[in-house]
């Protein structure tokens, strides 16, 4: 084990390495640079000579961008990745690691709540519509699926944002709080900020619960299928425990990889819904420093992606030894 997990490590430095490589080289080959961006206008106007603006472009290092000057900025930067340093943002003027440590937690409250409702929702949604296989449920979870795996997540949005706010007025439009009364309690705040973020989870929940409730169903019918099934039921066992202590194990064992595959969805933040709802989370911040070409900060947050779904991969390889007793990790 490991011996395993040391290999699996090792090659996910080189992936990184190679992830990181690559991200840096598309961020510095975009048509515009923060400093473009910012001081373009002012140059444009007058304001600042081009003088001062190569001066700036040279000082935020975007100045030479050419592939030997971008892989020189790349080994600046990366020797400062190995030293704990993930550089200053450009917008933020702040170290970029508080910056992500600092907006995350709000982004990682709102999908770990979606992700547990999704889980709640969509497994066993998936194994009932399995089982009762072209009956009622069965048929109005794959239209309600499929409603939302089409639905675009600013539209979707918007036809709540349009219904319960505007229409109803029965939900809040935007940000984490309302006005509360001076000296409100703890708890006032807290559900305050719950009522604000129902309709932000809710759109997730739904837009996503479709894709792991059809995985789930697909894979059911499946194991329903296979030899051992059949045997059980022969052998006089109830539906319910052929269903759930037999099928519903070996139906977890594809599940693992795709549920391992969303743990960078708990960190990275939803970027259209958080823009949508003025929510101060993680993707709003970096939806932000990526238009305005943040270097830094925008190579911290992949980055910090990239090693996330490094994890969840090592995760789910090892969670695959949990759930299925026939596989061993011994390599």
């Amino acid at each position: 084990m490991v011996k395993y997990v040391l290999k699996r490590i090792g090659l996910a430095i080189i992936v990184l390495i190679g992830v990181s490589l690559i991200i840096y080289f598309l961020i510095n080959s975009l048509p515009v640079d923060f400093v473009t961006i910012k001081y373009g206008q002012q140059l444009t106007n007058g304001d600042i000579t081009q003088e001062e603006f190569d001066r700036l472009k040279e000082l935020f290092g975007v100045d030479d961008r050419s592939f030997f000057g971008i892989l020189e900025r790349y080994g600046k930067w990366m020797l400062g990745v190995l030293q704990g340093d993930l550089g200053i943002s450009f917008k933020y003027d702040r170290p970029v690691g508080d910056v992500i440590v600092e907006n995350m937690g709000v982004s990682f409250g709102i999908a770990f709540a979606a992700y547990i409702l999704e889980i709640i929702i969509a497994i066993p949604l998936g194994v009932k519509a399995a089982t009762k296989q072209y009956g009622v449920l069965d048929y109005a979870s794959n239209v309600l699926t499929m409603i939302g795996t089409a639905l675009p997540t600013f539209f979707f949005a918007a036809i709540c944002i349009q219904v319960f706010s505007v229409g109803l007025g029965i939900l809040p439009v935007q940000g984490l709080h309302g006005t509360l009364p001076i000296g409100a309690s703890g708890w006032s705040i807290f559900w305050d900020m719950v009522w604000h973020l129902i309709m932000p989870v809710g759109i997730m929940v739904f837009l996503s619960v479709g894709s792991l409730m059809r995985y789930t169903r697909t894979n059911t019918l499946e194991v329903l299928n296979a030899d051992y099934i059949r045997t059980a039921r022969a052998k006089g066992l109830s539906e319910r425990k052929v269903i759930y202590k037999h099928a519903f194990r070996n139906t977890l064992v594809p599940l693992v990889t795709l549920l391992a595959g969303t743990l960078p969805t708990l960190f990275s933040g939803a970027m259209i819904t958080e823009q949508m709802f003025a929510i101060p989370g993680i993707g709003n911040i970096a939806y932000t420093a990526l238009k305005e070409g943040d270097i830094p900060f925008v190579m911290g947050y992949n980055m910090f992606l990239a090693i996330l779904t490094v994890l969840g991969m090592l995760l789910a390889d090892l969670m695959y030894a949990v759930v299925d007793p026939r596989v061993k990790i011994t390599k």
